[in-house]
């Protein structure tokens, strides 16, 4: 799934990121950690993996696999 990055604190490497549907979803620094990004900008388009029981685990730029 894809949406726009709402807010980002780079001090805590979490933020919370609007869905294309218009809802909103936080993500913990674990799955910023996990994208191997440096920094996040608001308004960026980002991808969005989640586990099985819908924790997200992961935030990377679209075009990165």
């Amino acid at each position: 799934m894809q949406g726009t990055v709402a807010t980002f604190d780079a001090a805590t490497r979490s933020g919370t990121v609007l869905l294309d549907d218009g809802s909103e979803l936080a993500f913990p620094a674990a799955a910023f950690d996990a994208s191997g990004l440096r920094l996040l900008r608001l308004g960026q388009r980002v991808r969005i993996e989640r586990d099985g029981t819908g924790h997200v685990n992961r935030v990377t730029l679209p075009t990165f696999d």
